[in-house]
């Protein structure tokens, strides 16, 4: 008998109940995360081991620090989250897991452990991709929303307009080119000698600078005709602007450097995110990703959505950054539309949408 046929009735019971609890698991890069979910939106907790201060001595996430650290961790991480969400393994419905996209050995740690436990506990699990778990951040702090929507993506790794037209479907509709937007916010935090991560970094410095300092915008950025973004231009921009300075020995001001670098990125993303909204003639624009924890990005999209009679939703900030209550969340959605995963779920580094 196969692992479907086993946990049928498992499955159909998670299923049929609206109260049904879900254990999720993210391990897609530098954090060991799990959360426990009643219904779709009740969370009933969450744990967080954070791998930052490793990673920091090297300027950046290394891989195998990263799977390491998550095979020494995820136990007592899950513990965590079913102790303090005062439930026991026993009452566990169903485990969502994120699969895809993500560093590959930090995926299959995540993964291995969640089919595990449904092996051992005969209980659904399935696979759920990080992207469209960051979208799924937003219904963990807006009980009331709903698809259809407009959802701007923006993190380290990714960057993109998504079109939310049901729980589990989804049409891409702009993306960037090259640069994700955490990911230029990183090598520009580098170039400026700040330490990892340097989102925040930079968020902080550009607060006392003049972000209209050095134009950075370029026409394709400028053009909401097509809602695809270019970012790499832009770091390379700043990186040049430093090091010519730095050879001319002249002096810059690293404040104005980053409010300016910043300015163009939150432009660029608003703009363009709103524009699409309106093409697309949705009355709703969330935002999600890393990068929605930023002050700068969030409150520019609130001005741009109130200017157009838009509803800007953006999650919780303890939603944005990587967390398993956002998987949980997803994995529960589709769940209720008979999704699950078998045993030979396979985790991929690439970046996808279900649909």
């Amino acid at each position: 008998m196969n692992y479907f046929s086993r946990t049928k009735t498992a499955f159909e019971q998670y299923r049929d109940n609206e109260n049904a609890l879900t254990l999720g698991i993210e391990t897609s890069c530098d954090e060991t995360a799990a959360a426990v979910l009643r219904g779709g939106r009740e969370v009933l907790s969450m744990a967080v081991h954070t791998q930052i201060p490793v990673h920091r001595l090297y300027g950046g996430v290394v891989p195998e620090i990263a799977s390491r650290s998550h095979t020494e961790r995820i136990t007592a991480v899950v513990d965590e989250a079913i102790k303090n969400a005062g439930v026991s393994l026993g009452d566990i419905g169903a485990v969502a897991v994120t699969s895809a996209p993500g560093l590959i050995g930090a995926l299959l740690v995540g993964v291995s452990f969640a089919k595990g436990i449904a092996l051992a506990k005969d209980i659904p699990y399935l696979g759920v991709n990080h992207i469209e778990g960051h979208i799924a951040a937003n219904y963990l702090t807006y009980a009331d929303l709903e698809p259809p929507f407009m959802c701007l993506v923006a993190s380290g790794g990714h960057s993109h307009i998504v079109l939310v037209k049901d729980y589990n479907e989804f049409e891409l509709v702009g993306r960037t080119r090259d640069d994700a937007a955490g990911e230029a916010f990183d090598k520009v935090a580098r170039a400026l000698s700040l330490p990892y991560p340097g989102g925040p970094e930079v968020e902080k410095l550009a607060r006392s600078g003049n972000e209209r300092a050095y134009p950075f915008h370029t026409p394709f950025n400028s053009d909401t005709s097509n809602f695809d973004f270019s970012f790499s231009g832009v770091k390379t921009a700043v990186v040049n602007l430093i090091h010519n300075a730095a050879q001319k020995g002249e002096s810059i001001d690293r404040a104005d450097l980053a409010a300016s670098f910043q300015y163009s990125l939150v432009e660029t993303l608003s703009k363009k995110a709103v524009a699409a909204a309106l093409k697309y003639n949705m009355n709703t624009l969330a935002l999600a990703g890393g990068v929605s924890a930023n002050a700068a990005l969030r409150e520019r999209l609130q001005k741009e959505c109130d200017a157009s009679g838009i509803r800007f939703c953006r999650p919780d900030m303890r939603f944005c950054t990587d967390n398993a209550a956002m998987i949980a969340c997803q994995g529960y959605y589709r769940m209720k539309r008979g999704e699950r995963s078998d045993l030979d779920l396979n985790p991929s580094a690439e970046s996808f949408l279900s649909r």
